[in-house]
């Protein structure tokens, strides 16, 4: 099984070229069994085990090729579905938050794109983290989504300045942290709102790459910090130190006695209707992670 990411589009164009070396088959995280074990493998996963694993190219496939770093065993109570939800989305909010961010308890977490898989995911990591979430969506189901899953207040773009929201929820100190996915067209409101000495991650410009305007001023005056990270073109030791600190510090908790973290899947497509998938996302219907089964008869077994 794997899942459809929003860099799936970029990919599917040639616009989001894979790393020297990787595969050129789009596809970014899977769910499935271990088939077999190369012979350098130095770890102890065994034949039939469950794992999902992080991936620079290649997901759209029966079989996959991982290192052993990148594999993660699938949390007891998590189907195949619900695994392959996790990797990327999971790991990229992980990464931006504790690598990039490094959050702090008690700050105000903007995130953007709060209805998408990233988004749903950080989220539950702030909270987890001790942090609080607030999100922009584009649709009342959307932010009602986030709320449930502890968005501590919600602002739809569509229907005002999320900028003043967020002014008006934190008393006028703004945002300590802002997650965008966004870009060019939020710039302004997105210095607005950034809380003085506060960092700004930029991981996307699905709104734009250009900025007109005083941002450099702008953001000087609040001692902002604009950061950015791609999560596919980091190296493998890179991506081994993340898979390590993820499975450490975020796993437990999808398997606790509270099962506190949950991967929110929106719907389920088999790979005959993979265009339909896709159409499905490219109109911004989805609600959390588009999961795609490669073999439709092993879902309701695994």
């Amino acid at each position: 099984m794997f899942q459809l990411p929003l860099e799936i589009f970029l990919m599917r164009r040639g616009l989001y070229p894979p790393p020297p070396g990787e595969s050129d088959i789009i596809g970014l995280e899977v769910a499935g069994t271990v088939d077999s074990l190369g012979p350098g493998v130095k770890t102890n996963w065994k034949p039939d085990e469950r794992v999902m694993a992080l991936l620079s190219g290649g997901g759209y496939a029966e079989y996959v090729a991982v290192p052993e770093e990148l594999l993660m065993p699938v949390p007891s109570n998590l189907t195949l579905c619900q695994a392959a939800a996790v990797p990327e989305a999971w790991l990229t909010a992980f990464q931006l938050l504790d690598f990039i961010a490094q959050v702090k308890e008690g700050e105000v977490v903007l995130v953007h794109a709060g209805g998408s898989g990233v988004g749903t995911a950080a989220v539950q990591l702030v909270r987890l983290f001790g942090a609080v979430p607030v999100v922009t969506a584009g649709s009342p189901e959307k932010l009602k989504m986030a709320e449930k899953l502890g968005a501590a207040a919600g602002f739809n773009y569509k229907e005002g300045s999320f900028a003043k929201g967020v002014h008006d929820f934190t008393g006028g100190k703004g945002a300590n942290v802002i997650l965008d996915c966004i870009g060019g067209c939020n710039w302004e409101q997105n210095v607005s709102c950034l809380a003085v000495d506060g960092r700004w991650v930029l991981y996307g410009t699905m709104g734009g790459r250009s900025v007109d305007g005083d941002l450099l001023g702008k953001l000087l005056s609040k001692r902002g910090h604009l950061l950015s990270s791609l999560l596919r073109s980091r190296s493998l030791q890179y991506k081994a130190n993340l898979v390590k600190a993820f499975s450490r510090r975020v796993l437990p908790h999808f398997s606790d006695q509270s099962a506190s973290l949950k991967p929110v899947i929106d719907s389920t497509f088999s790979l005959e209707d993979i265009a339909e998938a896709h159409r499905h996302m490219e109109a911004n219907r989805n609600m959390g992670k588009i999961v795609v089964n490669v073999i439709p008869q092993k879902q309701e077994t695994q």
